[in-house]
């Protein structure tokens, strides 16, 4: 008995001793949660990744934040919004997370928010652009880090609104971005030039659109110019069917983030060249802060950066700038925090988190499609502010609902 009770004491004695390094260690890490549709969305998401993998490594190796290293946790949801919710609640319950950021199909970012809202944690939606997300549906436990769709629509109006162009066809995914982006884009233009007539509107379901039926009805409706939101294998098929049947011969054509060389680069020298689009010129910017960023990106990875690379190198710039005004990772106090946050230096210059809203004032560029060196390239393109093109803060909080 004497020796089976000295052998249990000695054990708890060195319990302690034996734990001190693990909770040391996490005393000495702040932990991120991620959620995104990495197997879904791979050309997006995989410079996306290596954005905020970027971003993290630099800040550590400055000393992290508040003394402490960052450690991101990311999980796939492979688009799924059940899936992304479960994920998220096992990264805050589980894993400790302080906070969640990431997501990028719009119905994933607004269940998100919705966890968010439930569990009381913050949430920066980094890519998805839904206007709801911070208008009809926002809460105070979300913000949204890229321009919406309101905001890139209200852009390419701006240009459209220049074009000799009135009958105007459409062509969205039928999803909430889609839906948004048509509705945002037909009211700025008739806003700015109010003789405009939308004379067809084609509603394909997201990444299943039937691209000979849609250009045939659009075809049909001969129209002067065509507002397109198709994306990735989306839009490839639409470009392919439409040039085949001289759909865009003669036509204006305005096309949300069709600039952006996620999308831009796989058409190849199928790529259509004169469209009003909204995009990255990625190796033609020419600021410090860019250039800075894109050695070290290149340096890391081999490759230039895409749009996705921005956007994760800059969710993590905000994450680090809200740590660091808080001064702590209390939810109360980063929400604080994210009222109002300035980022003072980005590849895309400085932006900040409106209060009102949460929108961010992270701007896009707009330009043409062209061919540069025998590549699809963003040409005649300059950089639109986010603030110039949102409704003022004291109409964008009527947007939102009470709470």
């Amino acid at each position: 008995m004497t020796l089976i009770r000295r052998t249990v004491l000695g054990a708890l004695a060195a319990l302690p001793l034996a734990m001190h390094p693990i909770t040391a260690s996490a005393q000495e890490t702040i932990v991120l949660g991620e959620v995104n549709s990495y197997t879904r969305l791979p050309a997006f998401l995989e410079p996306y990744k290596k954005g905020w993998e970027l971003a993290i490594e630099q800040i550590n190796a400055e000393g992290g934040v508040m003394g402490k290293q960052l450690e991101v946790v990311s999980r796939d949801d492979t688009g799924d919004p059940a899936t992304a919710i479960r994920i998220a609640e096992e990264l805050v319950s589980k894993e400790g997370a302080v906070m969640i950021f990431g997501t990028f199909l719009s119905n994933i970012g607004l269940a998100v928010a919705d966890f968010a809202k439930q569990k009381e944690v913050l949430f920066l939606a980094s890519e998805p652009l839904s206007d709801a997300i911070v208008w009809s549906k926002g809460n105070k436990y979300t913000y949204r880090l890229r321009p919406s769709t309101h905001m890139q629509a209200a852009m390419l109006a701006e240009q459209a609104a220049k074009l000799d162009a009135v009958k105007w066809a459409t062509v969205a995914p039928n999803y909430a971005y889609g839906q948004d982006a048509v509705k945002a884009f037909k009211s700025e233009l008739k806003r700015l030039k109010p003789d405009v007539e939308f004379v067809e509107e084609q509603w394909p379901p997201v990444f299943k659109i039937d691209a000979g039926s849609t250009v045939r009805a659009l075809e049909q409706s001969k129209p002067d110019a065509i507002y397109n939101v198709t994306f990735g294998g989306d839009l490839a098929k639409f470009v392919r069917e439409g040039s085949l049947r001289f759909l865009f011969e003669d036509r204006d054509v305005v096309s949300l983030l069709t600039g952006e060389p996620e999308y831009l680069d796989p058409l190849g020298g199928e790529a259509p060249e004169g469209w009003i689009v909204t995009g990255y010129p990625s190796m033609a910017i020419d600021t410090p802060e860019h250039d800075a960023f894109e050695k070290a990106y290149m340096d890391k990875w081999g490759e230039k950066p895409k749009t996705g690379s921005i956007v994760g190198y800059n969710s993590v710039l905000t994450i680090k700038a809200a740590l660091e005004k808080a001064g702590s990772t209390d939810t109360a106090a980063l929400l604080a925090a994210m009222d109002g946050l300035e980022v003072a230096s980005s590849p895309t210059g400085p932006f900040m988190f409106r209060a009102a809203d949460h929108q961010s004032t992270m701007g896009a560029y707009v330009g043409k499609t062209g061919m540069v060196d025998g590549a699809p390239a963003m040409v005649n393109w300059a950089y639109a502010d986010g603030a110039d093109y949102l409704p003022s803060e004291e109409d964008a909080a009527k947007l939102r609902p009470a709470e």
